[in-house]
């Protein structure tokens, strides 16, 4: 089986591409500006705004299955755009599909939703995921649509290096404490996903931590594994400033986690430095 990660110089996908590899399956992979650092890939470049480029590609590797993980957040083009692009190449060659979306499709006035709740974005980018899902689902019905929440791992995501910044003085800023998501570890995130590729199950799935924390907590939680004062991480409340965006949006994963071997851990777990990277 051939497999193509779109987006696989990301953080998320070069995870994936690296859990790949270990399995020994054949390994494509997309970059927009250089390819990751992960040997065994074959890389190639790719925009995913454009179509065309996006169908040649998707001819010329003719992969089994397609995992989209691709990431551009400001930009419509690319969130909604090039993932009906990419949803239409993969159907092109009967390639299975899972599409990576995100809980900014909701705009926290629920707080709590699963996989039956309907979109309801507050902001542009949670309006881009939600078309792209309503592309891929219409385009590919048997396809999976897999939401999640912030991705962290050991040190290496935009979260992680922005609590850093913080903690040493190099950046300043905010954390939010009435701002709370459910974080997941890239390594969980990647497996799960890996793990619905292979099933025969098609629609939303949820994969999200099991502890629901503040963005303050969450940067609490990575400023003591990494040895750094918890007490310089600046402090506040999304309701005091007139920031656009869900303050409180909670990803109930439970229907998820029944169809999984991998278990999906929550930060508070994740992060603690005596438990180690990965669970099983």
């Amino acid at each position: 089986m051939t497999v193509l990660v779109v987006g696989g110089s990301g953080f998320l996908g070069s995870e994936v591409v690296r859990q790949l590899l270990a399995t020994g399956r054949p390994v494509a992979a997309t970059y927009l500006r250089r390819p990751a650092d992960v040997a065994g890939a074959a890389w190639h470049a790719l925009d995913i705004r454009d179509r065309q480029q996006v169908a040649c590609l998707v001819s010329s590797v003719k992969p089994d299955l397609v995992i989209n993980a691709a990431f551009q957040q400001a930009d419509w083009a690319s969130t909604a755009d090039g993932a009906a692009h990419v949803a239409i190449a993969a159907a092109s060659v009967a390639a299975r599909l899972v599409h990576v979306s995100s809980d900014a499709v909701f705009s926290g006035s629920a707080i709590r939703y699963d996989e039956t709740s309907v979109p309801d974005p507050t902001t542009p980018y949670g309006a881009a995921k939600a078309a792209a899902e309503t592309a891929v689902k219409a385009i590919s019905p048997t396809a999976v649509t897999a939401r999640t929440s912030l991705i962290i791992g050991d040190g290496g995501s935009f979260h992680e290096r922005h609590v850093h910044a913080l903690a040493t003085g190099q950046c300043t800023g905010v954390l939010f404490t009435d701002d709370v998501r459910c974080p997941v570890h890239v390594a969980d995130l990647a497996a799960a996903l890996l793990e619905l590729a292979s099933s025969d199950h098609a629609g939303i799935c949820h994969i999200a931590g099991t502890d629901a924390v503040s963005r303050h907590e969450l940067a609490t939680l990575i400023a003591r594994r990494d040895g750094l004062d918890a007490a310089a991480l600046p402090s506040g409340r999304r309701a005091d400033t007139d920031l656009p965006g869900p303050a409180d949006i909670r990803l109930d994963c439970t229907i998820t986690q029944q169809r999984l071997r991998t278990r999906l851990r929550g930060a508070r777990e994740f992060l603690n430095r005596h438990t180690g990277s990965r669970g099983e």
